[in-house]
């Protein structure tokens, strides 16, 4: 009996399976990385967009000069509560890496030491207390951006091009 023509065809059997056994494992673990980076940049978003209206509450309130003190202090805290920042902030140190924890960590820090300042009455939009505070959170905030950019986009080259904070008027929020 001649044993080539059989042992070329097991062989070319097992590189058959081999390849589709390969090409579907690539192909379920680039499925898998992506479905996780969607996850990961919606709790992203979701979580820029409560510190984003924990933020505008907060302008808010300290643009409400004409209330009560103790008016202002609740409208300040009840920014927190309401924008959902502390649930979201939690969600997020799940699965973010610990530079996106600690810009996180950061920013949540400078919002609610400028939520500080309007609680104890001297944070108004005109205070230079309030508006070094503010210079403070949208620092820590473009870097908390900065990093969620960089984790998302780690081992993917970015397609898009993304405009700085100055030219999409980001900074003047």
């Amino acid at each position: 009996m001649d044993w080539i023509p059989l042992l070329s065809t097991i062989l070319g059997a097992v590189i058959g399976v081999g390849a589709t056994l390969v090409a579907d494992w690539t192909r379920a673990s680039r499925s898998q990385r992506e479905g996780d980076r969607a996850i990961k940049r919606q709790a992203y978003g979701d979580y820029l967009a409560a510190l984003s209206l924990t933020r505008h509450n907060l302008r808010v309130a300290a643009r409400y000069s004409m209330a009560s003190v103790d008016d202002r202090a609740r409208l300040a805290f009840d920014a927190f509560k309401d924008a959902k920042a502390y649930e979201m902030r939690y969600q997020v140190a799940l699965f973010a890496p610990d530079e996106v924890i600690e810009a996180s960590t950061s920013a949540f820090n400078a919002l609610r030491s400028l939520r500080d300042l309007v609680e104890g009455g001297g944070g108004t939009h005109d205070d230079p207390a309030y508006r070094a505070a503010q210079d403070q959170w949208a620092n820590r905030f473009a870097e908390l951006r900065h990093c969620m950019r960089s984790d998302l986009d780690r081992n993917k080259r970015r397609r898009t091009v993304v405009m700085s904070d100055r030219e999409s008027g980001l900074d003047q929020l």
